[in-house]
């Protein structure tokens, strides 16, 4: 029989305890997202550098979940489940998803794609399982197929995605597709024809610049994907590895992988429901935020900068709590700059003798899927740091963080603690850690253009 989520949390001394044993899933697939991407194509910093200066290709068709639900009912359980407005949400539109716990805490978020009248297909992480388990114990008219993230499917995709980003992808995007584009609002995807194929294109731009996702069955793929390549050589373009892509979410301001609000009590039947080897058992948390509140280390949708998202016009898990957050929020979503100089001790301490500061990789120095640290005001929590990137092009490093509403002015500073305390993650080195200065700015931390786009021929 297989063991449940509740039967390993279980086990735990606590929640806290469940989640920050990092190591005890070292195997475990879903800590390998990224698995079918090389790290590096080139290198990474002139392939994160082409999204500021010229165009690059990433290739997303491995690294999330894909749901498929079918049915009369299937709009049905996104609307009971998400934040977000479902009125006049038509095929060939897409939307950023995110689902609660009842008491308002994010459970995660994804991209919902409309596919036809009763057709719909979830992309992502952390909302999955909840979605597949109200379709299951629900009283809903609508089936599901679900492919896998590569770390643990076996054999290829059942579709591809293509990321096309960067200043010149939409001159790349209108000379590689064999006819010229339709008109194609934000964030809504058209049949467009590329290499002799009919192909999706969703109109959107992770970098705050304008481009596309293309999507499709995967035996299209190479066809797809080379004709990009080669048309985009006039354009400098640079395939996207495993190591670079995931610094894009300082740019779109996305907060990804947050901590699943479902660790906590009144979450137990689903917990009974999912695996303890789920995407949601292997995961683990790192940082220097030590509460043993395991809702603490959870966000909620304001925090995350998803409130514009919800829509209390219809019934939703989490609505409740969620309207009276609305009425006043404690914290929102910003931008951290860190200084500089504070950056270059962390990394010169490794060649003196004396305290060691936690070991940070570039771009992304993550030693677990969730990271959270604490960030400070006159020695006063008041904040949450998380998704930290190193950007080539800015020669800096980044933090986005759900920051108390007071000290949201750009230009605020405050102070982020980095490394461990007293870590059993055997990644994690013996330390000491760090305060590192920091600077407020606006999330998204770049101009966006996203929705300006000039389309003409």
């Amino acid at each position: 029989m297989t063991r449940s989520l509740q039967d390993a949390l279980s086990a735990a001394a606590s929640p806290i305890e469940f989640v920050s044993r990092v190591g005890s899933h070292a195997d475990s697939g879903h800590l390998r997202l990224f698995a079918d991407l090389p790290e590096e194509v080139t290198n990474w910093r002139e392939e994160q550098a082409a999204w500021a200066d010229s165009v690059g290709l990433a290739d997303l068709s491995h690294h999330m979940t894909d749901l498929y639900v079918e049915g009369p009912d299937a709009q049905n359980v996104f609307a009971d489940l998400g934040i977000n407005d479902f009125d006049g949400f038509e095929p060939g539109q897409a939307k950023q998803f995110a689902a609660c716990s009842p008491d308002g805490y994010l459970i995660g978020d994804g991209i919902l794609f409309h596919l036809d009248d009763g057709e719909f297909t979830l992309v992502g992480y952390g909302p999955i399982n909840w979605v597949q388990y109200h379709l299951e114990t629900g009283d809903y008219d609508a089936t599901f197929e679900r492919d896998e993230h590569g770390g643990i499917r076996e054999g290829p995709p059942e579709t591809f995605r293509y990321q096309v980003q960067g200043p010149d992808a939409l001159d790349l995007i209108k000379d590689v597709a064999d006819e010229p584009l339709p008109e194609i609002p934000f964030f809504n995807f058209r049949e467009v024809s590329i290499a002799g194929h009919r192909i999706n294109a969703l109109r959107h731009g992770m970098m705050n610049e304008p481009g596309f996702e293309f999507f499709g069955p995967w035996e299209l793929a190479d066809d797809v994907r080379t004709a990009i390549m080669e048309t985009g050589r006039d354009y400098g373009i640079r395939r996207i590895g495993g190591k670079a892509y995931p610094t894009n979410v300082i740019t779109a301001a996305w907060m990804s992988i947050p901590l699943p609000a479902i660790y906590h009590e009144g979450m137990e039947d689903y917990r009974e429901w999912l695996d303890a080897d789920s995407f949601e058992g292997a995961l683990a948390i790192g940082g220097s935020l030590d509460s043993e509140d395991i809702t603490d280390h959870y966000l909620t949708p304001f925090e995350a900068g998803h409130g514009r998202f919800v829509d209390f016009d219809h019934e939703f898990v989490g609505r409740e709590a969620l309207t009276a957050e609305a009425e006043d929020p404690d914290r929102e979503r910003v931008t951290l700059v860190w200084d500089s100089d504070d950056v270059r001790d962390l990394y010169g301490s490794l060649f003196e003798n004396g305290d060691t500061y936690r070991y940070t990789d570039l771009p992304v120095p993550e030693w677990a899927l969730t990271q959270n640290d604490k960030v400070l005001k006159d020695d006063e929590l008041v904040g949450i740091a998380c998704n930290t990137r190193y950007l080539y092009w800015e020669k800096r490093l980044f933090s986005l963080c759900a920051i108390d509403t007071d000290l949201t002015d750009p230009g605020t500073e405050v102070e982020i603690l980095w490394g461990e305390p007293d870590s059993g993650n055997p990644r994690v080195e013996n330390h000491e850690q760090k305060l590192i200065s920091a600077t407020v700015a606006p999330a998204p931390y770049f101009e966006d253009k996203r929705k300006t786009a000039d389309y003409s021929i």
